[in-house]
């Protein structure tokens, strides 16, 4: 992929960007084989390649600059800001939309935030696109509630020029730290639903729900899920770290029952809206703490599917797995290092297949999805 902001200086997010596509692969694949040398891995499938450009579906913009000239990209740790709006990894449907939303800020007097000065208004402008429909989410991360008038008040200019813009929100992010957004989250569009369609199963996205950035790869990773399940003997399924539902849903058969416990409310809400919309009856989504929740049950369901944060899922819910001793887990990693030291604390397993898939091209990222199976079976 030729970049001309990485060739330029400007931003070297990709840190990859000079390293051919292939070999990019083959030090990723090096290196999780390295990490799970001490286990005898069963099956290695081929990874999962990315497209390398234009694969994200949502982008993160630092807006500084002035109210006049705004600049929507990164903030550099000198000081120095840079333009990203032309980043080949955005889909070509970006750009006109920053071209209008640099317009807007100046018509609604959205004063960028200066970090060295601490003082503006507005610190981030986060912009969703789905794939299934081509609508988009944008969120307004504010400092407070200041410009909040202004913003509505110049909201029927934007709607009119961008009616794509199906969802938007204001985040009110108050702390002068390097945090993308705050509790609060204000609905500024009467539709607060983004609706996409992985591998025929309808998946919603709410501004503060997670969502896979690299829809394709992503895809790939819930379909293979789907099909290494069919080919177990499952009759009952646990969730956990569940997001919006992406696994749970893919997996699960009518017949079958599914538990999904994610931390956000915001998320449980939209897998299931995914479950009353594809029909699944023996479903339960709850919003719980995942390690907690798996404690306090006294059974275990014939799979657990974990897709943890980059921590992994920890001693304790290691030891909650193997006194459950569930006959199968799926294990959905975006640190490998991490999830190869959980794999070392559930010693009643064998790692029976593993899979590399390449969601974030030209860098050294990647996720992984391991199916373990109990000793015996």
């Amino acid at each position: 992929m030729q970049c001309a902001l990485y060739q330029a200086g400007v931003c070297r997010s990709c840190q990859w960007l000079e390293k051919a596509y292939p070999q990019q692969i083959a030090d990723k694949q090096r290196e999780l084989e390295q990490l799970l040398s001490g286990f005898a891995v069963e099956s290695w499938l081929p990874a999962q390649e990315s497209g390398q450009a234009q694969f994200r579906n949502k982008a993160k913009m630092v807006v500084s600059g002035s109210v006049e000239r705004p600049v929507l990209g990164i903030l550099n740790r000198d000081g120095s800001t840079a333009d990203l709006c032309d980043c080949p990894l955005y889909p070509s449907s970006f750009r006109p939309v920053f071209d209008v939303l640099k317009t807007f800020i100046a018509r609604a007097g959205l004063t960028p935030y200066n970090v060295a000065r601490r003082r503006g208004e507005l610190k981030y402008l986060l912009l969703t696109e789905s794939r299934a429909n081509g609508q988009m989410m944008l969120r307004f991360v504010l400092r407070s509630e200041t410009k909040l008038t202004q913003l509505r008040d110049a909201l029927p200019w934007l709607c009119e020029r961008l009616p794509q813009l199906a969802v938007i929100s204001a985040n009110i992010q108050p702390v002068h730290m390097a945090i993308l957004e705050g509790e609060r989250e204000i609905a500024l569009t009467e539709q607060q639903t983004l609706e996409e369609t992985f591998n025929q199963v309808p998946l919603f996205i709410r501004p503060r729900s997670f969502f896979q950035t690299n829809p394709g790869v992503a895809s790939a990773l819930y379909a293979a899920a789907r099909d290494w399940c069919r080919e177990l003997p499952l009759k009952s399924m646990w969730d956990l770290f569940c997001g919006v539902g992406g696994f749970g849903l893919h997996c699960a058969t009518p017949e079958m029952s599914l538990t999904g416990i994610e931390i956000s409310a915001e998320a449980i809400a939209c897998a299931q809206e995914s479950a009353q919309r594809i029909g699944l009856r023996h479903v339960r989504f709850e919003a719980l703490d995942s390690a907690r929740f798996a404690a306090s049950e006294a059974g275990a369901p014939d799979l657990v599917l974990v897709n943890p944060p980059r921590r992994g899922i920890g001693s304790a819910l290691c030891a909650d797995l193997r006194e459950m001793a569930p006959p199968y887990i799926l294990y959905s990693s975006c640190n490998a290092h991490s999830m190869a030291q959980d794999i070392a604390l559930l010693a009643d397993y064998r790692v029976a297949r593993v899979q590399l898939f390449d969601m974030f091209p030209h860098t050294a990222h990647y996720e992984v999805l391991t199916l373990l199976v109990r000793q015996g079976l």
